[in-house]
């Protein structure tokens, strides 16, 4: 079992800037990817960025590229997004995810554990 715990949102401004963190914890492998999804308010859960575990490989959502930067930090067992020049389409619950098939998937069903999400609020 792995369990994923996010932390760092919050209402920010547009143009501002947010980090978010997921720490996982539990039986996590070398060959785990990582992603985050955004949902909004009445809308399906949508890709936003993924990374594999060496952090050496990256794939972003089309809409969030130059904008959002994901990393991970393999000591802490920690994955962070990055967001800047946030919009107010931007606004929703951020959700950490898992998947132990070792490719960065942009589909939720690809992921096998998720977090509880953290609520992101960018006001115009």
């Amino acid at each position: 079992q792995v369990q994923l715990v996010e932390s760092g949102g919050g209402l920010v401004q547009a143009g501002g800037s947010l980090r978010l963190s997921c720490a996982a914890s539990g039986r996590t492998s070398s060959s785990y990817v990582m992603g985050w999804f955004r949902q909004a308010p009445g809308k399906e859960r949508e890709f936003e960025a993924a990374i594999n575990w060496s952090g050496t490989s990256q794939r972003y959502a089309d809409s969030v590229k130059g904008r959002l930067t994901i990393s991970r930090d393999n000591a802490k067992n920690m994955v962070h997004l990055q967001m800047n020049s946030l919009k107010p389409e931007d606004t929703g619950v951020y959700y950490c995810a898992l998947t132990t098939r070792g490719v960065l998937g942009h589909l939720t069903e690809s992921y096998d554990y998720w977090g509880q999400g953290t609520q992101v609020t960018v006001s115009s």
